[in-house]
C-alpha cells in the first residue's frame, strides 16, 4: 500500500473538531449540545452583504483577479485608514480567509526550516500551516495566573536563534482573548528590529475590544514599516465565516510581489464572497457598536459564572470572544470528552475545545479549556449549569 507522507503524519488534528464524532454521537442520541468548542458566532450577518450577493446579476462567474477585485481592494485601503491604518490598494492582498494569508505569508517569509516564535496558547491552526510550510513553531508560554501577558523581553529573546525569522502573534488572542498593550508591542517592536525579524499579526478580531481598552496594529508601530505582515478576515468581524475572504496585508512590496506569486498559482479569492465583503464595507459603527455591547454581556455570564465554579480559575479576556479556563482535572481532553459521553443534564450537554492542542510545548494547557461565549446569554446559563454539574459528577477515578 503506498505511504502517508511525513507531512501528512506530522499534521495536526484540530482540537477544536476532534471531539465532533462525540458530539454527533450525543446529539445521534437526542442530546441537546451546546456548542462552546468553536467561533461560529449567531450574530446575524449584515443584510446589505446577504443583499449583494442575491442581487448580483452575473451571467458568468468568472475568475476575479489574483489579488482581488480594485474595487474591494480600495474599500478596504478606505477602511484601514479609517482605523488609523495607512495604507493603499496596493498593499493588500485579497486571500481565501484569513487561513490563506498566513499561509501566504509563512511561504513567502520563511524557508524549509526556518523557525517562526508565537506566544503560547496560540490559535491551534497556526500548527497546521507551519507544517504545510515546513516552517518550525517555537513557543514562548504565556500563563494563565498572569492573563496570558506577553512573555518577558528575556524569554522572547532567549528563544531567538540564527533560524529566526519571524514572530507572530493574534491581537486580540485566540484562544486567551488577550489584548496586548502598546507597552507589549513596542517591546516587540524592538526585538524585531533588532533582530531583522518579521511581525506577523492576525487581528481579525479588532472590531472586538471592551472595558474603553484601545486596539493597537502592528501596522502602526513606527520604525519597522517593512518588517509589518497583517493577517485580517471579514469571518468574525461580520459574522460570515463561511464566506472565506481574507487579506494579506504589508508596506513592504517585496513581500507582497512574492506572496502575489502563491496568489497566482491558486488563480483568485472568491468571487461572491468579494461581491459580500465589498458591500459589508458599508456597515457603519451602530453594527459593531450593537455586537460589542452583545459580547461583553455574554463575556460577563460565562466569565464569572466560571469563576463562581469551586476550583475553576478563567482570567477576564479584553477582547474577541473567547476565554480560557482552568479545571479541577487533571485532563480536560478526558473531561470534555465525558460530558458528550457520559453526561446528561436534563437531556443537554456542553461542548468545550481542550486547550492542549493551543500549545505547542508538551504538557502544557492539560488542564485548560477554551470556551467560545458566542452563544445568545439563556444558552451560555445552561452551558454554565452543565460544567458545573458535570464537575461535580466526573469520576474520582478519571481525576
Amino acid at each position: 500500500m503506498p505511504q502517508i507522507s511525513d507531512k501528512g503524519h506530522r499534521m495536526p488534528e484540530s482540537p477544536i473538531r476532534k471531539l465532533m464524532p462525540f458530539a454527533d454521537e450525543a446529539k445521534s442520541k437526542g442530546k441537546k449540545v451546546y456548542h462552546l468548542n468553536i467561533g461560529q458566532p449567531d450574530i446575524k450577518s449584515p443584510q446589505v452583504a446577504l443583499d449583494a450577493v442575491k442581487n448580483a446579476e452575473l451571467s458568468v462567474i468568472a475568475y476575479s483577479p489574483s489579488a482581488g477585485t480594485l474595487e474591494y481592494r480600495e474599500g478596504l485601503a478606505e477602511y484601514y485608514r479609517n482605523v488609523g491604518i495607512e495604507i493603499t490598494d496596493d498593499d493588500i492582498i485579497v486571500t481565501t480567509g484569513g487561513s490563506e494569508a498566513l499561509l501566504f505569508a509563512f511561504m513567502a517569509c520563511l524557508d524549509e526550516g526556518d523557525e517562526i516564535i508565537i506566544p503560547e496558547p496560540f490559535y491551534a491552526n497556526y500548527n497546521g500551516f507551519a507544517v504545510s510550510a515546513g516552517v518550525n513553531v517555537v513557543p514562548v508560554t504565556a500563563r494563565i495566573d498572569d492573563g496570558f501577558a506577553l512573555p518577558s523581553h528575556e524569554e522572547i529573546e532567549e528563544a531567538i536563534t540564527e533560524n529566526t525569522k519571524a514572530i507572530l502573534l493574534c491581537n486580540p488572542g485566540n484562544p486567551t482573548g488577550r489584548l496586548y498593550s502598546r507597552d507589549e508591542l513596542e517591546r516587540l517592536r524592538d526585538l524585531v528590529k533588532e533582530h531583522d525579524l518579521y511581525l506577523m499579526a492576525d487581528e481579525v478580531y479588532r472590531e472586538f475590544v471592551y472595558d474603553s481598552n484601545e486596539h493597537i496594529s502592528v501596522m502602526q508601530l513606527n520604525g519597522i514599516e517593512d518588517n509589518t505582515i497583517l493577517i485580517d478576515s471579514v469571518s468574525k468581524r461580520y459574522s460570515m465565516c463561511g464566506l472565506r475572504i481574507g487579506a494579506v496585508i504589508s508596506r513592504n512590496s517585496a513581500v507582497m510581489r512574492t506572496i502575489l506569486k502563491f496568489a497566482q498559482a491558486r488563480l483568485s479569492p472568491p468571487t461572491y464572497g468579494q461581491i459580500a465583503a465589498q458591500a459589508a464595507l458599508q456597515v457603519d459603527q451602530s453594527y459593531f457598536d450593537e455586537v460589542k455591547l452583545q459580547y461583553v454581556q455574554r463575556r460577563n455570564i460565562m466569565v464569572d459564572g466560571l469563576n463562581k465554579i469551586e476550583g475553576v480559575f478563567c482570567p477576564k479576556p479584553d477582547g474577541a470572544f473567547y476565554c480560557v479556563a482552568e479545571l479541577p482535572v487533571d485532563s480536560a481532553e478526558r473531561f470534555c470528552q465525558w460530558m458528550l459521553v457520559n453526561f446528561e443534564l436534563d437531556n443537554e450537554t456542553v461542548m468545550m475545545a481542550p486547550c492542549e492542542g493551543f500549545y505547542a510545548t508538551p504538557g502544557q494547557g492539560q488542564r485548560e479549556v477554551r470556551i467560545a461565549y458566542v452563544l445568545e446569554p439563556e444558552s451560555l446559563k445552561k452551558a454554565l449549569i452543565c460544567i458545573e454539574e458535570g464537575l461535580k459528577q466526573y469520576p474520582a477515578s478519571l481525576l
